[in-house]
């Protein structure tokens, strides 16, 4: 052979190779024909099978034997392709009606191999015959092999839409495809109405295809987007378990999953749940155990005592692949090249395979119907001249000489004289003369009707509506997946997510923050609380790790932070600073924080600024998603900065809330003042400020309360709710410090003091003179415990002093 070597661009090469490699997988290998609803290699696995006579009514033959009829005839490719392909056709949980049967291991749901094909064994089931069903009657074209040594069917005659039914999944170049499974009776039922009506809407179809069935049954959820790739070829639908709560002896229950979505690998469905339960990631799940035997799939997954399992549930639908999303791209080969089609279309192309896979069956029945009559008329007038016949045939020299004197002497046809000669001795009684014209009648009168369905098309129709009716009587069973019209709204409660613990919170002046747990609290006792030099407390509790924290800042903010994710830190321990949690300015700090176990609307926090503005909110509207951001709690202008955050019954509208400035003013009210404002609000005017004058406590007042108030020259004193008296809001108030002419008094701090002998704790600043207070803390605040510099009681109250 003479060496050619041609120099061309490389770019033009690749493309060339590639795009010739591109057309080969798209057309004949990945992607399903419409009319079968096949790959190739898939035809070639069936045809090899029928063709061999490995056939559902015959005994089952070793599949390493169809592998390599396959393999050596039709698909030149790896035995384990082969067998794979071969395998899948056999999966009760890949298909919806099977095409293989297999004996053997042919794999599990857990993603199981199959035995090796040495040890299965395989036949055609009874459904794949009405696939092949007139493969020999000249319904389909056929094309040479791959070596030119034998012909195999472009396509297969497919009595029924196997599209639809066992769906089809697969990748090439540039496509891919993912078709469901459907109900057989309810496709072939659609089929049929189309065939009445043509003019029907996608709308008018889904009457009788309801929407995928998966082999797996489950919960198929969005008839909206069924619709959608109904329509165009392309939708989304959600697929869930399906999942049964059961009582144990033990008074516990436990979660029975019955059904899993499509395609869902079990082993590692289960996997999953087991590692979410060991990882604490969900609380209340004992064990989750595998109960799967030949009787069906089953898996327990059991629950602790009290536990909410269907929020269990709904936590395992949002995390695992209990619930998954079903994307439709109906693509499949249509007229030699892939198309995305909507569910009428896939149908209408296999009515026409069918009208085509019908007339050319009739036309190969005529033909043969039409042949065999001219014989049978031959044989009735050959038996009608027997004996000139018989005469005839010894006067000749052989039965070449025989054949010719026949249709010289008599006219018969060479066909037909080949048929006399070849007519046994037995065939010359009087009876087969009867059984002759019997033929010659039947005949006739199949003719006819063979005529009839060729030149009437809704004659060819009925055909096709008959058939497709006798499959569907034949095959037909119920459906496995539940369709349901709405996605439904996966809700988790907290308690799944996050163990119910009691726990300590506590949070510094400074802005330190921590959770601790009651061992440790109890261990260290509460004076020993890690601190940093001149920091303090400003308030810790008692709450549970379910619960919510608001932290309120002075510019306004707060922070909404759940007690599970706060820092896990020894009582003896600093703690974690809030800026490390969220991002805050440098000269932001705590004001006050609260816990909140439910946000209604029959609470509100009430925040309160320096110049004198208030505002109440309901708790409602402090609920975020956004946790550990700073979020706005009160709108402020200029210079303002929020003093006070409390929390209310917004039904006590006899509750008071009292104000006192620096220059000594009191004023008290009822909360029914305060009207209710949404959370981004500036809120409304407190109190009526003189001339360089500013707030220094707001809270609630009862009765039975006093309030100790600290000056800047370090003088205490307390004043009875009597003094106090009750006005509108937005008033001047009523004068509690005597004005001086010399070094008046100034309220520097000031509580309210609910308890007659409590403890108090006078904190000063580094900004401030020795002998002066900047702060109050009382115990009775912190659950009857404080930490303290000095304290003393009420009854012991003087004019104290406490220096830095």
């Amino acid at each position: 052979m003479a060496e050619v070597i041609q120099t061309l661009p490389l770019e033009d090469v690749i493309g060339d190779r590639f795009g010739r490699y591109s057309k080969y997988i798209i057309q004949e290998r990945a992607l399903p024909d419409v009319r079968d609803g096949l790959k190739p290699v898939q035809r070639r696995i069936l045809y090899s099978m029928f063709s061999s006579g490995n056939t559902y009514d015959k005994n089952f033959r070793k599949s390493a034997k169809t592998v390599g009829d396959v393999i050596g005839h039709l698909h030149p490719h790896g035995d384990s392709s082969v067998y794979d392909a071969m395998v899948r056709l056999s999966q009760d949980w890949k298909l919806r009606h099977l095409l293989v049967e297999m004996h053997g291991n042919n794999g599990s749901i857990d993603n199981d191999p199959p035995a090796a094909m040495r040890y299965t064994e395989a036949k055609l089931s009874q459904l794949s015959e009405q696939l092949l069903r007139d493969l020999n009657k000249g319904t389909v074209d056929f094309v040479p092999n791959y070596d030119d040594t034998q012909m195999e069917p472009m396509v297969l005659p497919a009595r029924l839409p196997n599209l639809l039914i066992n769906g089809s999944t697969g990748i090439s170049a540039g496509y891919a495809t993912d078709i469901p499974p459907h109900n057989l009776a309810e496709v072939i039922t659609a089929t049929l109405k189309l065939i009445d009506n043509p003019d029907m809407t996608v709308k008018q179809l889904m009457k009788y295809i309801k929407g995928p069935d998966f082999p797996t049954g489950g919960i198929i959820q969005g008839i909206d987007g069924i619709q959608k790739a109904y329509e165009t070829g392309k939708g989304k639908v959600i697929v869930r378990a399906k999942a049964e709560t059961e009582t144990l002896r033990n008074g516990r229950s436990q979660i029975v999953i019955a059904e899993i979505p499509y395609e869902v690998n079990k082993g590692s469905l289960v996997k999953k749940i087991d590692e979410l339960r060991a990882d604490k990631k969900v609380e209340g799940i004992v064990e989750v155990r595998d109960e799967t035997d030949r009787s069906g799939l089953r898996v327990a997954i059991e629950l602790k005592k009290d536990v909410n399992a269907t929020s269990i549930l709904n936590y395992l639908y949002k995390n695992t692949d209990l619930q998954v999303a079903y994307n439709f791209n109906m693509v499949a080969i249509s007229e030699g090249r892939p198309k995305l089609m909507g569910i009428k279309q896939i149908i209408d192309c296999y009515l026409n395979h069918q009208i085509e896979v019908v007339s050319r069956r009739t036309r190969y029945d005529l033909k043969h119907a039409e042949e065999r009559m001219h014989i049978v008329e031959g044989l009735m007038k050959a038996l009608s001249i027997l004996d000139e016949v018989i005469a005839l045939i010894r006067e000749s020299k052989n039965k070449r000489d025989a054949k010719e004197n026949l249709v010289a002497t008599y006219d018969f046809t060479d066909a037909q004289a080949e048929a006399i000669v070849m007519l046994q001795l037995y065939r010359l009684t009087n009876t087969d003369i009867v059984a002759l014209q019997e033929e010659h009648d039947a005949l006739a009168n199949k003719i006819k009707d063979l005529q009839y369905i060729l030149e009437d098309h809704n004659a060819l129709l009925d055909v096709i509506k008959n058939e497709l009716s006798e499959i569907k009587k034949q095959f037909k069973d119920a459906r496995l997946s539940t369709i349901e019209a709405e996605i439904a709204e996966i809700k988790i409660d907290k308690e799944v997510l996050v163990p119910s613990e009691v726990v300590m919170v506590s949070v510094t002046r400074e802005g330190y923050i921590k959770r601790t747990s009651l061992r440790s609290f109890n261990a260290s006792g509460k004076e020993e609380i890690g601190l940093k030099v001149d920091d303090y407390v400003l308030k810790y509790m008692e709450v549970n790790t379910q619960d919510t924290a608001l932290v309120f800042t002075n510019k306004g903010r707060y922070l909404s932070i759940p007690v599970h994710k706060l820092p896990d830190i020894k009582w003896k321990d600093l703690g974690q600073h809030i800026s490390q949690l969220a991002v805050i300015d440098e000269d932001e700090v705590i004001v006050d924080y609260d816990v909140v176990s439910a946000f209604d609307d029959h609470e509100a926090i009430i925040t309160a600024t320096r110049n004198g503005m208030i505002k109440m909110t309901t708790l409602s509207n402090y609920k975020t998603a956004r946790h550990c951001k700073p979020l706005v709690a009160m709108k402020l202008k200029d210079d303002d900065v929020v003093i006070s955050a409390m929390r209310t019954q917004i039904t006590e509208t006899e509750q008071l809330v009292t104000l006192l400035t620096h220059k000594g003013m009191s004023l008290t009210y009822p909360i029914a003042e305060l009207p209710t404002t949404g959370i981004r609000t500036g809120g409304v005017k407190a109190i009526n400020l003189k001339a360089e004058d500013h707030v220094v406590m707001v809270d609630l007042v009862g009765r039975q309360d006093t309030i100790l108030i600290a000056t800047q020259r370090g003088a205490l004193k307390r004043i009875s709710f009597k003094v106090l008296q009750e006005a509108k809001r937005a008033q001047r108030g009523i004068t509690l410090l005597k004005e001086l002419k010399k070094q008046p008094h100034r309220i520097v701090a000031a509580v309210v003091c609910r308890e007659a002998d409590v403890h108090y704790q006078l904190v000063s600043d580094e900004a401030v003179h020795d002998g002066q207070i900047n702060k109050i803390h009382l115990s009775e605040q912190y659950t009857n415990g404080s930490f303290v510099v000095d304290t003393a009681t009420f009854g012991e109250i003087k004019d104290l002093f406490i220096s830095k």
